[in-house]
């Protein structure tokens, strides 16, 4: 890997007017927080902005604020902070467990929500530095012309691989988005696409500044496979927000990341309201990961690893929350 950065101007906005502002007209900008990600690929010759405009110093994306309809989470709010959060800890536990389980200290110190939402989709074809990559003839994500994961096809398979986006998910997460043409608030499932060279529903210029939960969420939780217990990016991660009403389903999300190029929440799964968490309603929901889990050969972990261990993960949260009266 290069040591060297490319040459850029920097931004050093106070306010989000002034941050959006400053990106207007500069199609080759970049916003940049923790830098955690950015950084690293601007390093590799991946990225190559001429203006990173700096996100560090704007109080405003910075705050967590708690209210009788939930709570709002900066986009700047580290994700040290957002795990030792005490609301959080105690109401939304999976998102809490996701913030804590995310690479090492360091980088949850510098890292933000925001640049968690948003990171770029990783591929052992991608991740490289400039010489590797031009060695191999590029791929299809950046100056290549063939996805080298699947040479037949006519996209980009690279994986989405933040722990953030499904606790979110699951637990019906809002995001607020602000640009010079206005504001607007979408579900966090609409920022995504399952495509992973362009995989953010995001135009030229938009900022996402908060993130929105409900009040009195229900029991939920996270959990991720990883080569190492430390630093590495999920190779499959669930979340799982269950409501139960006796011993039966009222309410079933589960969200899954590090598969597929977008994080997505699980399809089907109001068929088990009412429904008793047995055996048989495990293997259906082990049935349910594996048709729709994509993972492609994006890591050094085989595809069919990946789909297993994510079906796994989904039944063993499942019976983690489900009621001690119906075990």
């Amino acid at each position: 890997m290069s040591t060297v950065l490319p040459m850029f101007r920097l931004a050093a906005p106070r306010t989000v007017s002034e941050a959006i502002a400053a990106c207007d007209g500069h199609p080759n900008s970049r916003f940049v927080a923790g830098g955690t990600d950015l950084l690293v690929n601007m390093r590799r010759g991946i990225h190559e902005p001429d203006l990173l405009i700096d996100l560090s110093g704007i109080d405003e994306l910075a705050a967590i604020q708690v209210g009788d309809d939930g709570i709002t989470i900066g986009a700047g709010v580290t994700i040290a902070a957002l795990a030792a959060h005490d609301v959080i800890t105690a109401r939304y536990r999976a998102l809490a467990q996701a913030a804590a389980a995310i690479a090492a200290p360091g980088h949850r110190n510098m890292g933000t929500v925001g640049g968690n939402l948003c990171l770029d989709t990783r591929c052992i074809y991608y991740n490289q530095s400039e010489w590797w990559r031009s060695a191999n003839a590029y791929c299809l994500k950046r100056h290549g012309d063939t996805c080298h994961v699947a040479p037949q096809g006519q996209r980009c398979h690279a994986a989405y691989c933040g722990d953030l986006a499904p606790a979110l998910l699951a637990l019906g997460a809002e995001i607020d988005i602000s640009s010079v043409r206005g504001k607007r608030r979408i579900f966090l499932s609409q920022l995504y696409i399952e495509d992973g060279k362009a995989h953010l529903a995001l135009a030229d210029g938009e900022l996402i500044t908060a993130v929105r939960l409900p009040a009195d969420p229900p029991p939920s939780a996270y959990a991720k496979i990883r080569t190492r217990a430390a630093i590495d990016f999920p190779l499959a991660g669930v979340a799982v927000a269950l409501a139960t009403c006796g011993d039966s389903i009222a309410s079933l999300r589960l969200a899954l990341t590090g598969t597929n190029s977008r994080p997505f929440l699980l399809a089907g799964t109001e068929a088990f309201s009412g429904r008793p968490i047995d055996d048989e309603l495990l293997r259906e929901v082990d049935r349910l990961v594996q048709r729709q889990v994509q993972p492609m050969r994006t890591t050094l972990a085989s595809a069919n690893y990946r789909r297993l261990a994510a079906a796994a993960l989904a039944k063993r949260l499942i019976t983690t929350l489900r009621p001690a009266s119906s075990v």
